[in-house]
């Protein structure tokens, strides 16, 4: 008996030992509190990507009004400040000559042969109007700037909207008389700030619209210009030698519409319009 009731009582002694290392073991508090920091990391990263799906997504909605359509052929008429203007297309100058240009930066008119890299790229120097201008004629839009008064972020925002999108080029315009301006062929639009919606709506219309640029079909890269060292630009104005407006040498086959296009690609010349060569238009359509 005494026997039995020492084994039980030696039982119940190991029992409450194991009881109390049990109940004096700490909980694993920094596994714990890493498996939280995870799924809130998980969470946050997560929620950060689907706001700039949803934020993308919106943006894209709301540009779509700005897309050419057969219905309205050139949308920037209804961007507030663009103005209009015609110019004959296909007239050359040589590298050695310069264009009395009737606007700063141009928008049109005489250019040189060979023609800026448009195919996204973002110049870190100014470079020669003359080829920019045909640039432009193939379809490109210009983001010209002045480099005084866009730096920092307001730079870095520009330049987001160039790099590498195809028919897009950017590049420092010194002395330019507002802080930015936007070109394609026959349109300009001069604003104040990076932040300002019109860009992307400007850019929307009129990159590569086919109703509104001569050479439809004509490419952006070229081998004859050097993207590292273009020819620079020229801040003096054009002196009496300068080509006037209504000069330059005509290029068959740029007003035919096949010059530097890729095989295969309509020959397609410049869309018809109303306007007599020289007229000049703003739109005063506020933009919503």
């Amino acid at each position: 008996m005494t026997s039995g009731k020492k084994n039980k009582a030696a039982r119940s002694s190991v029992a409450a030992a194991r009881s109390s290392v049990v109940a004096k073991k700490p909980k694993p508090w920094g596994t714990i509190l890493a498996v939280v920091a995870v799924l809130g990391l998980a969470a946050g990263v997560f929620g950060y990507a689907y706001a700039r799906i949803d934020e993308k997504n919106d943006r894209e909605a709301a540009l779509a009004r700005w897309n050419p359509s057969e219905e309205n052929k050139d949308p920037s008429d209804g961007i507030q400040g663009v103005l209009k203007k015609e110019y004959e297309a296909g007239k050359h100058v040589t590298a050695d000559q310069r264009v009395a240009y009737d606007m700063s930066p141009p928008i049109g008119g005489p250019h040189d042969g060979v023609w800026a890299v448009c195919s996204g790229v973002v110049y870190e120097t100014a470079v020669r109007t003359e080829n920019m201008v045909h640039g432009l004629e193939h379809g490109a839009v210009w983001i010209a700037y002045n480099p005084d008064q866009v730096t920092g972020e307001a730079l870095d925002k520009l330049k987001a909207k160039v790099d590498g999108q195809q028919f897009t080029m950017m590049s420092p315009y010194p002395g330019l008389d507002k802080a930015i301006s936007l070109q394609s062929w026959g349109h300009q639009l001069k604003l104040d700030s990076a932040d300002d919606e019109r860009i992307d709506q400007f850019i929307q219309s009129l990159r590569r619209n086919p109703n509104t640029y001569p050479e439809v079909g004509a490419t952006c890269d070229s081998n004859t210009f050097d993207v590292t060292n273009p020819p620079a630009f020229v801040a003096e104005a054009p002196g009496p030698d300068a080509v006037p407006m209504d000069g330059g040498t005509t290029d068959p086959a740029e007003t035919g519409g096949t010059e530097g296009a890729p095989t295969g690609a309509p020959a397609t010349g410049a869309p018809a319009t109303d306007a007599p060569a020289g007229s000049e238009t703003a739109s005063t359509t506020p933009s919503s």
